[in-house]
């Protein structure tokens, strides 16, 4: 553990943090904010994250505290990379395993050279829908709770930037990929597009986030191994 000082936290620090299976951004971040409180007596600090990862996906999530939160922005707007696992031959509403299976399709007709050259077509500037179950806003409501409603909204394209889309294994019907791509990118609604592409439903079953720009996921650290080294807590 970085033997770091209050004053340290307030005038700013860049935490790098790998996100748990099943924690939320906001999660990890309170987890964080709390330690510090407790470690050195704050009412408040301030604390914020670079960046989103679902409850469902793990990886790197960058954290800053007091002053540097002032570079989220600039943090959020850096290239990402992604690893992961799309399950083709079924389709679920929210493009990931959050929500059940709604239909499935055949995939006998998929070979490697197929997925290849579908991936293939992803890579430069694409018009992506995002999510139904996203939290994106429209008219003031995130659209997630829309759909939970069961309540179809209309949502636009946006314009991101796939820079790399490697098919990295194929055990059929998961594949493994490997993803470079702009701020903004949706890799939920990628698997998705991809299996329509190969005209085959696809979900996105596995999501590890492993770079923003020059950081990486390898010297992140666990919250709760940051939060105990933080407080001097032990395994006992």
């Amino acid at each position: 553990m970085p033997n770091l000082t209050k004053q340290d936290y307030l005038n700013g620090q860049l935490l790098l943090i790998d996100k748990p299976l099943g924690w939320s951004s906001f999660q990890a971040v309170n987890k964080l904010k709390w330690a510090i409180r407790k470690k050195f007596g704050l009412k408040k600090i301030k604390i914020g994250h670079a960046g989103t990862l679902d409850p469902l996906a793990t990886g790197l999530l960058l954290i800053c505290t007091g002053k540097f939160t002032k570079k989220i922005p600039e943090f959020q707007g850096q290239v990402k990379e992604y690893t992961g696992t799309i399950t083709l031959g079924a389709t679920t509403p929210s493009y990931d395993l959050e929500t059940e299976v709604d239909k499935t399709f055949p995939i006998t007709h998929i070979s490697e050279t197929l997925i290849q050259d579908a991936a293939s077509t992803f890579v430069g500037e694409i018009a992506q829908y995002p999510p139904v179950f996203s939290a994106l806003k429209k008219d003031g409501k995130r659209l997630y709770e829309f759909a939970r409603e069961g309540k179809e909204v209309e949502i636009k394209a946006r314009k991101v930037t796939v820079h790399e889309f490697e098919i990295t294994q194929i055990t059929m019907p998961k594949i493994k990929f490997r993803v470079v791509c702009s701020k903004g990118t949706y890799i939920r609604s990628l698997a998705h597009d991809l299996g329509k592409t190969l005209k085959s439903g696809g979900h996105l079953s596995e999501l590890r986030r492993t770079k923003i720009g020059d950081y990486n996921v390898n010297i992140a650290v666990d919250p709760i191994i940051y939060a105990d080294g933080l407080l001097g807590n032990t395994n006992e």
